[in-house]
């Protein structure tokens, strides 16, 4: 039994309490759950590096993928963060106190508003996107590329299943 990982030691002990349940999805989404919260934990160490929150690096990288004139609306920054307009507020408020950011008046409508990435935003997030790339390519590191690429296209399909996004 010591040669099991938590996972299998936590299903073990379910099988001699609860044999009459299967805990076979536990292999994968057990597992899953781990190794997300250690990626987590390794991905905001290295965003506070660069003194950013997960959230912060995530309106940054939004606002740098939008080309030039790098800059989106609230909404758009919420679609491309997958978090609410109200989170993207909070966090916007922090980078625009340290001046990563300017909110000002869409030139497409007067009314709205919009996010720009200030010169040292961009240069922040240019620096933090190369050092982020370099540590998943450290985590993803301890697969071979054939297990990694399995792994991609098993992950791919899963995620286009469950969001109704399958072909």
């Amino acid at each position: 039994m010591t040669d099991q990982d938590h996972v299998a030691r936590i299903q073990a002990e379910w099988r001699i309490e609860r044999p009459d349940v299967d805990t076979s999805p536990q292999a994968v989404i057990g597992r899953l759950h781990r190794i997300g919260a250690h990626l987590t934990g390794e991905l905001t160490l290295l965003y506070s590096r660069f003194g950013l929150t997960e959230g912060e690096f995530d309106v940054l990288a939004a606002l740098r993928r939008a080309g030039a004139p790098y800059e989106r609306a609230p909404g758009e920054i919420a679609v491309h963060t997958m978090v609410t307009t109200g989170a993207v507020s909070k966090r916007v408020d922090r980078l625009e106190s340290a001046g990563l950011v300017v909110r000002h008046r869409s030139a497409a409508d007067g009314r709205g508003r919009v996010v720009r990435l200030t010169a040292a935003g961009r240069r922040l997030i240019d620096r933090a996107f190369a050092a982020h790339m370099d540590n998943e390519k450290r985590l993803l590191g301890v697969l071979r590329p054939d297990e990694a690429a399995r792994l991609e296209e098993i992950l791919a399909t899963w995620l286009a299943r469950i969001e109704g996004t399958a072909q």
